[in-house]
C-alpha cells in the first residue's frame, strides 16, 4: 500500500470518526427537560439579547447558558436540579436568582434593573455578553478591519479563494494571486500564525483546499501594529477558522455539487461542557479546473534564427482531490489558567493534462508548429500541531499567552512532456520535483493594564523555517536511446531561515484621543545551499543576515460614538520567498522559464494612512487615504534569450502607491443591502536595468498612472427565508514602459433559502456569469512585444445544502476567558499575534 492510499484511508476514516464521536456525545447526555422564560425590565418590557446563565449547584458539567431573542424570550434544555441564574445585558445591572428546576415548562419572567449611568459603564462589566443580532459584514477597528463571510451567498460551498474575492480592499487575479490595494506582497496567517495549511508555494491550490464554511472571519490588516510580524509590505490577511462558542453539542454539515465538476462535503462539530471545549472540523472534495494562457510575440529583428513571430497557446485541465481534518481542545485548569492543543492534517492530490502549442514564423524559412503535451501529478501532505497556555494574573487584564506551533509540509510533483514538431516526435522530458518544509514558531505575549485607559504589551517570537528542494529534469531526443539530465535544471537546494523578534507597545487614551505606539525588532539569518549537475557551475553556500527596527504609530480621535478619525504609520519588510532565491526553481515549458535570483534582497516600505469611519443609522462609510513608499522594489524582468522568454525577479528602484480606499455598508431598506469597495490609486515606478550581458540595452521600468478597482455586492431579501445577491467586480488597467495591463470585470450571482425550520440552508451561485474574468496584458522588451491572455477558471456554478444540529446557545465566557484561538487576533478581547 503506497503513501497516497494510506493518507486517503486515514483522512476518510477520520471524517467517519467525526460522526461516531458526535453520536457518542449525544448518547451519553443525561435526560433533560425543556424550560422557557422571559427577561423583562422594571416596566415589564422585554429585554432582547440578554445573557441568561444557569449554574448548577451540584456540578458545573450540568451548567448551560443562552440568549434571549428580540422579544426577550429564551428556551433551553436542562438537567433537573438547583440552579443559580445570572442575567446580564448591556445598560442593565447584573442580577442573580436561585431556582429549583424539576419539570418542563415556563419558569416565568426574570427582572433586571437598568444602570443609573449606562453610558459610563466599564467595559469589563459587559464582556460576558455577545449580541447575536444580524451583524454588519465589515467592521473597522483601530489597527484592522474585520470581514464576516457568513452573509456571503456568492461564496457558499466554495473555498478560501472564493471568500477572498469578496473581501473589501482585497483582489484575487485570474491565476489565484491575491493582492491588497494593487500590491501582491500579502502575508497570510491562519489563526495568527504562518500555517502548513497554505503549503509551500502552492498558490491557488492551497487557497482552494480550505473550505469557505470553515472560515469564521478574515482580518484585513493594511498597516499592522508592532505586535504582528513585519513581513508583507501590502499588509496581512489573518484567516480565523471556526471554533464554537456554544454550550453542549453543536455542529453543521454542508455538501456542494457544482460545475465545472465539483463536489464537497464538510462538517464542523463541537462539544462544550464545564471546563472542556472540543472541536473537530473536517471534509473533502473533488474539483476540476481549466486554465487557458495565450502569448503572441512579435520580434523587431531577424535574430534568433530569423524568427519574426511566435504564437503560443496553453490549455491545462486539472482534477483535484483534497481532504482536511482539524481537531482541538481547550481545558480550563482554573478560572485563571487554560491550556489548548490542536492538530491539523491536510492533503490534496491533482492530475493535470496540458497542451502547449507554438506556431513559429521565420523571415526566410518555413513556419514550424510545435506541440508540447504535458501529463503531471501532484501529491501534497501537511501536518500542523499547536499548543498553548493562557494565564490571567488577575481580573484587571494582566495576562500572558504562550504558544508553540510545529508544522511540516511535503510536496511531490511529477511531469512528463512529449514534444512534436510538424507532426514528428522531437523530444521527451521527465521532471520530478520534491519539496519538504519544516517550521517551528514559538511565541510569548504579555499584557499589563495601567489604570483604566492604558496598557503595555510586549512579546517575543522565534521562527525557524527549513525548505529542501530536490529537482530532476531528464530529456531524450528522437535520436537518443536513453534519457540524459539537463544539468542546469537538475539540482538540490536547501533554504533555512531563522529570525528572532521582540516587540513592545503602549496603548492609551486621553479624552477622545486614543493612541498606540510600538516598535519591533527582527533579526533574521538566511542560509541558501545550492548545487546542480553543470560541471562549470560552482556550489553555492550563501549566507545573509538582516537586523531591522520597525516602528508603528496609531492615533484615533472619537468625534462621537461610531464617528472617528484614524491615523497610522508603519514600516514593513518584504523578504524574498525561498522560491525566488533558488537559481533554477522550475522547468515545465522550455520556451517560458522562471529564473530565481540568489542575490535578491528584501524590499522595505513606509506606509501611511489617514482614515475616517462613521456609522449612522443604517449607513457605515470608511474612506482611507494611503501612501506607500517602497525601496529596493522587486520587479519581474522579462527578456528574450535566443527566442526563449525568461522571467527573473530583481531589486530595482522605488515604487510609490497612493490613493483612496473607500468601503461602505448601507442597509437601504429592510429588503435591500449594499456592501461596496472602491480603490482609486496612483502609482509611480522608478528604475532602469543596466546589465547588458542579459539585455542588449538598458531596460526601463519607469511608469506612472492612475488605476481603479471596485466591487459592489447587493443583497436582496425576498422574505425571512429567501435572499439573493448580485456582485460586480471591476479592475482598471495599469501601464508602465514595460507592461500594459488591460481592464477586467466580472459579475457573480447567488441565492439562499432557509429550510427545515432554520436548521437547513439551500444555496446556489454562479461565478463569472458572462465569462469575462480574464487577464490581458502587453509586455514590451528591448527587441519584442508580447500580448498575453490568461483565464484561470471559466464560468462555474455550485449548489450547496447545509444542515445544522445544536443543543447549546452562543455565549461568551466573561472577563477575557481564552479559547482555542486565544493567540489568533490582535483585538483586546483575545490577545494578539506577533
Amino acid at each position: 500500500m503506497n503513501q497516497t492510499e494510506i493518507i486517503s484511508i486515514f483522512t476518510k476514516k477520520t471524517l467517519g470518526l467525526t460522526f461516531v464521536l458526535s453520536a457518542a456525545a449525544l448518547a451519553f447526555a443525561q435526560d433533560k427537560v425543556g424550560i422557557s422564560g422571559t427577561v423583562v425590565d422594571k416596566s415589564n418590557q422585554p429585554v432582547p439579547y440578554a445573557s441568561v446563565t444557569f449554574s448548577n449547584k451540584q456540578s458545573k458539567l450540568l451548567s448551560d447558558a443562552t440568549l434571549t431573542d428580540e422579544k426577550g424570550n429564551y428556551k433551553l434544555d436542562l438537567t433537573p436540579g438547583n440552579y443559580d441564574i445570572t442575567i446580564e445585558a448591556i445598560d442593565y445591572k447584573k442580577s442573580v436568582v436561585n431556582k429549583q428546576i424539576t419539570t418542563a415548562g415556563s419558569i416565568g419572567a426574570l427582572s433586571i434593573e437598568p444602570e443609573a449611568t449606562a453610558t459610563n459603564m466599564k467595559t469589563q462589566d459587559i464582556q460576558g455578553v455577545v449580541i447575536t443580532a444580524t451583524a454588519k459584514p465589515y467592521k473597522v477597528e483601530l489597527d484592522k478591519r474585520t470581514y464576516d463571510p457568513s452573509q456571503d451567498i456568492v461564496s457558499k460551498g466554495g473555498s478560501l479563494q472564493d471568500v477572498l474575492s469578496n473581501v473589501p480592499s482585497v483582489s484575487v487575479d485570474t491565476d489565484g494571486t491575491v493582492s491588497m490595494r494593487g500590491s501582491s506582497n500579502v502575508r497570510f496567517l491562519i489563526n495568527g500564525k504562518p500555517s502548513a495549511l497554505l503549503g509551500i508555494d502552492d498558490g491557488a491550490n492551497a487557497l482552494q483546499s480550505i473550505p469557505a464554511d470553515q472560515i469564521e472571519r478574515i482580518e484585513v490588516i493594511t498597516n499592522p501594529s508592532s505586535k504582528f510580524e513585519a513581513s508583507g509590505t501590502a499588509g496581512i490577511l489573518n484567516i480565523i477558522l471556526k471554533k464554537s462558542k456554544k454550550t453542549g453539542f453543536n455542529g453543521s454539515v454542508i455538501g456542494t455539487l457544482g460545475y465545472l465538476p465539483q463536489t464537497n462535503l464538510n462538517t464542523n462539530l463541537s462539544w462544550r461542557k464545564g471546563n472542556l471545549t472540543w472541536f473537530l472540523n473536517g471534509g473533502g472534495g473533488y474539483r476540476e479546473s481549466k486554465n487557458t494562457n495565450r502569448n503572441n510575440a512579435t520580434f523587431f529583428n531577424a535574430a534568433n534564427g530569423g524568427r519574426t513571430q511566435t504564437d503560443q497557446e496553453s490549455i491545462t485541465k486539472n482534477k483535484n482531490n483534497n481532504y482536511n481534518v482539524s481537531s482541538g481542545l481547550v481545558y480550563d485548569i482554573s478560572d485563571k489558567t487554560s491550556v489548548n492543543a490542536s492538530g491539523t492534517v491536510r492533503t490534496f492530490e491533482s492530475d493535470n493534462l496540458g497542451n502547449i502549442t507554438y506556431d513559429y514564423r521565420f523571415l526566410n524559412a518555413p513556419s514550424l508548429f510545435t506541440e508540447r503535451m504535458n501529463t503531471g501529478s501532484n501529491n501534497n501532505l501537511a501536518f500542523q500541531g499547536d499548543f498553548g497556555l493562557d494565564h490571567k494574573f488577575d481580573d484587571k487584564g494582566q495576562n500572558i499567552s504562550l504558544s508553540v506551533s510545529l508544522q511540516s509540509n511535503r510536496s511531490y510533483n511529477d511531469t512528463n512532456v512529449n514534444q512534436v514538431t510538424n507532426n514528428i516526435f522531437e523530444l521527451q522530458n521527465s521532471i520530478n520535483q520534491n519539496t519538504r518544509n519544516k517550521t517551528l514558531v514559538g511565541k510569548a505575549d504579555y499584557e499589563l493594564p495601567i489604570g483604566e485607559n492604558s496598557k503595555i504589551e510586549a512579546g517575543y517570537r522565534i521562527d525557524i523555517n527549513n525548505n529542501n528542494y530536490d529537482n530532476d529534469v531528464l530529456e531524450r531526443y528522437a535520436s537518443d536511446a536513453d534519457f540524459h539530465y539537463l544539468n542546469n535544471f537538475t539540482y538540490n537546494a536547501n533554504y533555512r531561515e531563522m529570525f528572532n523578534a521582540g516587540y513592545v507597545q503602549f496603548k492609551s487614551k486621553i479624552g477622545k484621543l486614543g493612541y498606540q505606539v510600538g516598535v519591533r525588532n527582527e533579526y533574521s539569518n538566511v542560509d541558501i545551499q545550492y548545487s546542480n549537475l553543470n560541471p562549470d557551475s560552482k556550489n553555492i553556500d550563501n549566507k545573509k543576515s538582516y537586523n531591522n527596527l520597525f516602528p508603528t504609530v496609531f492615533l484615533s480621535y472619537e468625534i462621537a460614538k461610531d464617528n472617528q478619525f484614524l491615523v497610522n504609520y508603519s514600516r514593513r519588510i518584504d523578504r524574498p520567498r525561498s522560491w525566488f532565491l533558488i537559481p533554477n526553481p522550475s522547468y515545465t515549458d522550455n520556451q517560458n522559464i522562471f529564473e530565481g535570483n540568489i542575490d535578491l534582497n528584501p524590499s522595505y516600505v513606509d506606509s501611511y494612512e489617514l482614515g475616517y469611519s462613521i456609522s449612522k443609522g443604517k449607513f457605515t462609510i470608511n474612506p482611507t487615504i494611503y501612501f506607500r513608499h517602497t525601496t529596493d522594489d522587486v520587479k519581474m524582468l522579462v527578456y528574450s534569450d535566443d527566442g526563449v522568454f525568461k522571467t527573473k525577479p530583481i531589486n530595482l528602484g522605488t515604487d510609490d502607491r497612493y490613493g483612496l480606499d473607500l468601503n461602505f455598508n448601507w442597509d437601504a431598506t429592510k429588503w435591500l443591502k449594499f456592501l461596496g469597495n472602491v480603490d482609486l490609486f496612483g502609482y509611480k515606478t522608478n528604475g532602469t536595468y543596466n546589465d547588458l550581458s542579459v539585455v542588449p540595452e538598458p531596460f526601463s521600468f519607469e511608469g506612472s498612472g492612475f488605476a481603479t478597482r471596485a466591487r459592489l455586492t447587493s443583497t436582496i431579501k425576498i422574505d425571512k427565508t429567501f435572499s439573493f445577491q448580485i456582485q460586480g467586480f471591476y479592475r482598471g488597467g495599469q501601464k508602465t514602459q514595460s507592461i500594459d495591463r488591460k481592464d477586467m470585470y466580472a459579475l457573480n450571482l447567488g441565492a439562499s433559502k432557509t429550510i427545515w425550520k432554520g436548521d437547513g440552508t439551500l444555496s446556489f451561485n454562479i461565478q463569472d456569469i458572462f465569462n469575462t474574468r480574464a487577464m490581458e496584458s502587453t509586455a514590451y522588451g528591448s527587441n519584442f512585444v508580447r500580448d498575453s491572455y490568461m483565464q484561470w477558471q471559466p464560468r462555474q456554478f455550485a449548489l450547496s445544502l447545509t444542515y445544522r444540529f445544536k443543543q447549546g446557545e452562543k455565549i461568551e465566557q466573561p472577563k477575557r476567558k481564552k479559547d482555542i484561538n486565544s493567540n489568533a487576533t490582535g483585538d483586546d478581547q483575545q490577545g494578539g499575534p506577533m
